[in-house]
């Protein structure tokens, strides 16, 4: 039987447990954390025994004052340049999703100097996200534009390699761009319009904000690059992610997916939307690997 000592000791032990990791999740892990996720695989359609093709991609950034300052970003740039990567592609959300508990903004003009010192032979790329749309996105289109970013939105670009296999990239528009009601949105997305610009039997890589285009997707898209979850932000033992902003609930939540021989990857971000907390999510840059001898299928 426990005791009341014991029971006040256990009370005050989980309090402070509790107290620990609510400080941990609020103050830590979503601004100090910074891990590099790694994906190798060849894809259905990806040549294999070819030389590897590695890919870096920033997410949902969510630039602001205090939890992702510029000094926070050049450190995710310096550590994505340190990848080596041959593409580095930004799959949006570069500015928005904390309103209320931010102390201010940083200037499009910083971030997008940051972003402008990526690094990666064949090219950097970004598509847009919602918050960008819902914040301001001639603000974030002609900041990447400046700073040699192309933005892609619902249109491609064959990329030749050296050595290796060309292959298409293309960039979707968000999937909820304009918020029409509660909970109701009009994307600027074009799918079959984008993917009818590719006109060879070359590998294509799509990036794509939001995953949940995924259930749309064609065989004919190799692999399919996204972000916007979060990967919930929060994933706790047991109970798992109570939120993720998906009309797929956690099956696009986070991680490589595989679905009738079709492969999604989405990242779990680099910042914070609606609060700033992340617990069990650290912030990820995502490292994609494809083909080479030893690649997994």
């Amino acid at each position: 039987m426990l005791s009341r000592r014991s029971f006040l000791k256990l009370t005050g032990f989980t309090a402070l447990a509790g107290f620990g990791l609510s400080s941990y999740a609020f103050a830590i892990e979503p601004r100090f954390r910074l891990v590099v996720t790694r994906y190798r695989l060849t894809p259905p359609g990806w040549p294999t025994g070819e030389r590897r093709l590695r890919i870096a991609v920033i997410a949902d950034p969510h630039a602001c004052e205090p939890w992702m300052p510029a000094s926070r970003l050049e450190e995710i740039v310096d550590v994505t340049n340190g990848l080596k990567p041959d593409l580095t592609v930004l799959l949006g959300d570069f500015i928005g999703g904390l309103r209320r508990f931010r102390t201010g903004e940083v200037p499009a003009s910083a971030w997008g100097r940051i972003y402008g010192s990526l690094q990666a032979p064949l090219g950097v790329y970004a598509i847009l996200g919602n918050h960008d749309w819902w914040t301001n996105v001639d603000l974030v289109r002609s900041t990447l534009w400046e700073n040699d970013i192309p933005v892609m939105e619902n249109t491609v670009a064959l990329i030749r390699p050296s050595s290796g296999p060309a292959f298409w990239l293309a960039g979707l528009g968000d999937q909820i761009a304009h918020r029409i009601g509660r909970g109701e949105f009009i994307g600027v997305d074009d799918l079959p319009g984008t993917l009818a610009q590719v006109n060879d039997d070359r590998p294509v890589i799509l990036l794509a904000h939001e995953p949940d285009i995924f259930t749309q997707v064609p065989e004919r898209v190799s692999l399919t690059l996204s972000g916007h979850t979060h990967g919930g932000q929060v994933d706790l033992p047991l109970i798992g992610r109570p939120v993720v902003p998906s009309a797929y609930g956690d099956r696009f939540a986070y991680g490589h997916i595989v679905e009738e021989n079709r492969h999604l990857i989405v990242s779990g971000g680099l910042g914070c939307s609606m609060l700033p907390v992340r617990f069990g999510v650290p912030p990820e840059i995502v490292l994609v690997e494809l083909g080479g001898s030893d690649a997994a299928a």
